[in-house]
């Protein structure tokens, strides 16, 4: 064991570092975008505070199209766009925004199912007060859901680990891509199965500390 981490724990740390790297910065512009485009779901639609069904049907549409590919595909096939946006296909630079393309409509799928199961009661109490929709929406809403959201956001940050383990095969780096080259390629199982159970480990801890902040603000 010793002989193992004095030779693999320097590569297996910077692979957790690029790993979480990966997933600290998609994850910061998967919420900036996918919160407000799940509320958007909600809202637009034509029992929503906003119905307009044009526009609901185009969000429904991209939303439904994007959640249909699975992220090995999508990663392939926006290279070209990747290239132009980001200068690069590889590194953390070169995965962040086929991660974002490949998240940020499952959050937003979360996100609206969370507002959706927000009693309509409570809705209609602040509207018969006079209160703005808007204010309903980010000062109500979004606090009756906050629960909800917060689980919804676990899951997303764990299917956001997976992908990046996904993303080692176009050169991300990582820990997927530390299991791919030596562990696939150079025959050494044991670099494999250390990365995956650093890779379990992480998810474990972000669904134990989802499930800790989501009971909190549920009460």
């Amino acid at each position: 064991m010793s002989n193992f981490i004095s030779e693999w724990g320097s590569t297996l740390t910077t692979g957790l570092g690029a790993t979480l790297a990966m997933t600290a910065i998609t994850l910061i512009v998967t919420i900036i975008i996918g919160i407000p485009l799940g509320i958007l779901l909600v809202e637009t639609n034509v029992n929503g505070m906003y119905p307009n069904r044009p526009l609901h049907a185009i969000f429904e549409t991209i939303v439904n199209i994007l959640r249909s590919l699975p992220f090995i595909i999508l990663l392939f096939l926006i290279l070209p766009v990747t290239q132009i946006v980001a200068g690069t296909t590889i590194g953390i630079r070169g995965v962040i925004l086929p991660l974002v393309i490949y998240c940020a409509p499952y959050l937003a799928r979360l996100v609206e199912s969370s507002l959706l199961d927000v009693d309509p009661g409570i809705i209609e109490a602040y509207q018969s007060m006079g209160i703005k929709n808007s204010k309903i929406v980010f000062f109500i809403l979004l606090r009756e859901a906050r629960s909800g959201i917060t689980r919804g956001l676990t899951i997303s940050i764990i299917g956001l680990i997976g992908a990046t383990a996904m993303a080692g095969l176009v050169g991300a780096g990582g820990l997927g891509d530390i299991a791919y080259q030596y562990g696939f390629q150079r025959y050494q199982p044991d670099v494999m199965y250390a990365s995956i159970l650093i890779l379990i480990a992480l998810v474990q801890i972000v669904q134990s500390l989802g499930n800790w902040i989501a009971k909190k603000l549920s009460k």
